[in-house]
């Protein structure tokens, strides 16, 4: 076989062969999907409401778990669906330490347990227990209770693909709202606070 300085001219005619349609085409549709797909992600997060996905645990009881409690929080006891629907609202706050939007938002959970507006319990989810804990008693506790979700399983019950995502939870323990993101001072007065009190009616 000739090397590429001695080609002959019917070897180049054969390198020069277009490629046919069907064989572009099948490399094409790929890359169209893929575009098609982020358009359409793009549109939703553009136009959708912030903080407020969708989910199929809307108006449905909370999902059965049962967490240990957080490493040097062990006074306090774990969290578990039973701790729910007592008839009592609350919010349940899944957050971690290695996760800095939880940090943002953290001053404002603390002031919200501070005023006794409603009970928050938390979900520590995917952390190790030394972190959690050293994070915790840095910034303070703000959870009536919390559960070390350490596996993420009772985040995948829950629905959880990020965090911070914080729930409300009706007196039934049915779930009534889920906003994913940074929980603001807007976002609690605009939206959580008026729920709460439409809730207990």
């Amino acid at each position: 076989m000739a090397d590429e300085g001695t080609r002959t001219p019917a070897e180049d005619q054969a390198a020069a062969k277009p490629v046919s349609p069907a064989l572009r085409l099948r490399y094409l549709v790929p890359v169209f999907l893929f575009v098609a797909l982020a358009a359409a992600l793009g549109v939703q997060l553009l136009t959708g409401e912030p903080g407020k996905v969708p989910s199929a645990l809307i108006d449905k009881p909370v999902p059965a778990f049962s967490l240990p409690a957080v490493q040097g929080f062990e006074e306090a006891g774990g969290f578990e669906t039973a701790h729910l629907g007592q008839g009592e609202i609350a919010l349940v706050n899944v957050f971690a330490s290695w996760c800095g939007p939880c940090r943002v938002e953290h001053p404002l959970l603390m002031a919200l347990a501070e005023a006794g507006t409603v009970p928050i319990y938390g979900i520590n989810y995917k952390d190790t227990p030394a972190d959690a804990e050293r994070w915790l008693g840095r910034l303070g506790n703000p959870y009536a209770r919390m559960g070390a979700d350490v596996d993420g399983r009772a985040g995948i019950e829950w629905g959880v693909y990020g965090v911070p995502e914080t729930f409300v939870v009706d007196g039934a323990g049915r779930i009534r709202h889920r906003h994913v993101g940074v929980l603001t001072p807007q976002d609690l007065d605009e939206t959580i606070l008026p729920l709460i009190e439409d809730l207990r009616g």
